[in-house]
C-alpha cells in the first residue's frame, strides 16, 4: 500500500508540475500575442515552390548562386586544395581579432584597389557582403554629419532597403534602370544625382548590377565621378561581383578605383560568395578609404568597437581559404582561370538564350540580355508574363522578370527560350 501511494503521489505531483507548465507556457505566449506573421522572403519562397514541382523540365531561375552545366552546385577546385592545405597545417580554432585575419584583410583590400594603400585603408573582415554593408551603415549613422538619408539606384538589390533602413537611415532613390530599353538611364541618374544635397551618401554598385546586369561604361562612369566630387556625395560601393562579372579581377573594380584615384573618400564592400563560391563561409570585408593614416587608425578602431558587441569576432576558416588563394601565386593563378571560366560560362548562356529566341523568330529586341552583364538579367518580361512562365512551364523567377543566369545551361536553354518566345508573342 506504502508503495502505491507514492506512486500516486508521485503521478499527482507530475500532473502538477504538467499543469502549471502549461499554464506559464499559455501567459508567455500571450507577450507575443501581437506579433504578426512576416511574409515569405520572396526569393527562397520561388525556391520552395520549385522544390515542390513534379514537373521534370522545371528551371529555378530565382537563386543566386552558382549552377555548373548540369545545374548542380559549383565547390572551386581551388578551394578544395586551398582547404587540404589548411587540414594538412593542422591550425587551431582560436578566435580571430575583432577586424579578421590580418593577412586576410590585406590581401582583400589589395585586391580591391589593385595596389597597398600605404595605410590609407581601414580594414575589417566582415560576414560576407551583407555583414559589410551593415557595418558600414551602423559606421555612417553614428558619424554622419547631417541628415541620416541614403541614395540608391532604382531598383537595387532587395536587402540594400533594410540593411540601411535597420540602419538608422531613410531610403530615397535615384533613377537608374530604363524600363523602355532595359538599359542603363544614365542621362536621368545624371540629372538626379546633380540635384542631391549636397554631402549626400549614394549607394553605387561597382558592377553586375544587381538585380538588373545594367552597368554604366567607363565614360559614363567618369561624369558620375565628376557629378559626385561636385556636390561632395560620398560615394558607398558595393561590390559583390569582382571578377565574376566579365571574369577579369581589375575591368570590374576600374569603376570605383578611378573614384579613388580622383582623391575620393569611399568606402567599399566586398564578398566572395560569387567569386570563389564560399556562399556559406560568410567571407567578406569592408573597406574605408581615408586622408590619412591616422583616420584610417581612427577609423577602424571605431568599426571594431562597432563589431564587438555585434557578434564579436568573423569565422576563420573561410579567411584562411581566401588569404591562402591571394597570397600563394600558384593558388591564386588557378582561381583567375576558375574564375574566368564560371564568367564564361554566364556570358555563354547569354548569349545561346539570346540567339535562341532570335532563331525562333521572336520580334523583339533581346539585344539587353547580352548587354547586361553578371549573374543576374533584367528579361523585360511583365509580371503576367513571368506567371505564365511559372503555371504553364515550370519556370520559376522573380515577379519582376529578373532571372539568374546561373540557372541556365545547355540542356535547358532551348526549352527556356522556346517557353519566354510563347508568353512574349
Amino acid at each position: 500500500m506504502n508503495g502505491f501511494k507514492i506512486v500516486r503521489s508521485l503521478k499527482s505531483r507530475a500532473c502538477s508540475v504538467s499543469g502549471l507548465s502549461s499554464t506559464v507556457i499559455r501567459a508567455s505566449s500571450s507577450w507575443w500575442s501581437h506579433v504578426e506573421m512576416g511574409p515569405p522572403d520572396a526569393i527562397l519562397g520561388i525556391t520552395e515552390a520549385y522544390k515542390k514541382d513534379p514537373n521534370p523540365k522545371k528551371i529555378n531561375l530565382g537563386a543566386g548562386a552558382y549552377r555548373d552545366d548540369q545545374g548542380k552546385p559549383y565547390v572551386l577546385p581551388v578551394v578544395k586544395k586551398a582547404e587540404s592545405m589548411i587540414v594538412s597545417g593542422n591550425l587551431d580554432k582560436e578566435y580571430a581579432t575583432i577586424a579578421g585575419l590580418p593577412p586576410f584583410a590585406k590581401a582583400s583590400a589589395q585586391l580591391a584597389f589593385g595596389k597597398d594603400m600605404n595605410g590609407l585603408n581601414a580594414t575589417v573582415q566582415t560576414i560576407s557582403g551583407t555583414g559589410a554593408l551593415r557595418i558600414g551603415g551602423a559606421f555612417l549613422a553614428r558619424f554622419l554629419q547631417g541628415e541620416k538619408v541614403i541614395y540608391m539606384p532604382s531598383p537595387t538589390w532587395g536587402n540594400h532597403i533594410p540593411i540601411f533602413r535597420d540602419s538608422g537611415f531613410e531610403i530615397k532613390t535615384y533613377r537608374y534602370y530604363d524600363a523602355e530599353t532595359c538599359g542603363f538611364d544614365f542621362n536621368g541618374c545624371l540629372e538626379d544625382l546633380n540635384n542631391l544635397p549636397e554631402k549626400s551618401v549614394v549607394l553605387l554598385h561597382v558592377c553586375a548590377h544587381n538585380p538588373t546586369g545594367v552597368d554604366p561604361k567607363m565614360e559614363q562612369w567618369k561624369e558620375i565621378c565628376e557629378v559626385v566630387k561636385k556636390r561632395q556625395l560620398f560615394p558607398f560601393f558595393d561590390m559583390a561581383y569582382q571578377g565574376f562579372a566579365s571574369g577579369d579581377i581589375d575591368r570590374d573594380a576600374a569603376s570605383m578605383r578611378y573614384f579613388i584615384d580622383q582623391g575620393l573618400s569611399v568606402f567599399v564592400t566586398q564578398s566572395y560568395a560569387k567569386n570563389m563560391g564560399l556562399y556559406g563561409e560568410r567571407i567578406g570585408a569592408l573597406n574605408v578609404v581615408c586622408q590619412s593614416v591616422e583616420e584610417a587608425k581612427a577609423v577602424e578602431s571605431q568599426l571594431k568597437i562597432l563589431i564587438r558587441p555585434m557578434y564579436s569576432n568573423p569565422p576563420i576558416h573561410g579567411a584562411r581559404i581566401v588569404t591562402d588563394v591571394l597570397n600563394n601565386q600558384e593558388l591564386r593563378a588557378q582561381w583567375l582561370v576558375e574564375l574566368k571560366g564560371m564568367a564564361d560560362r554566364i556570358i555563354s548562356m547569354r548569349e545561346q538564350f539570346r540567339g535562341t529566341l532570335e532563331k525562333l523568330g521572336s520580334k523583339r529586341d533581346w539585344s539587353h540580355i547580352t548587354d547586361q552583364i553578371g549573374m543576374f538579367c533584367f528579361t523585360g518580361l511583365k509580371p503576367d508574363q513571368v506567371e505564365r512562365l511559372t503555371n504553364e512551364f515550370s519556370i520559376y523567377l522573380t515577379k519582376d522578370g529578373r532571372m539568374s543566369v546561373a540557372g541556365v545551361c545547355s540542356t535547358n536553354v532551348e526549352y527556356l527560350a522556346e517557353a519566354v518566345h510563347e508568353v512574349t508573342k
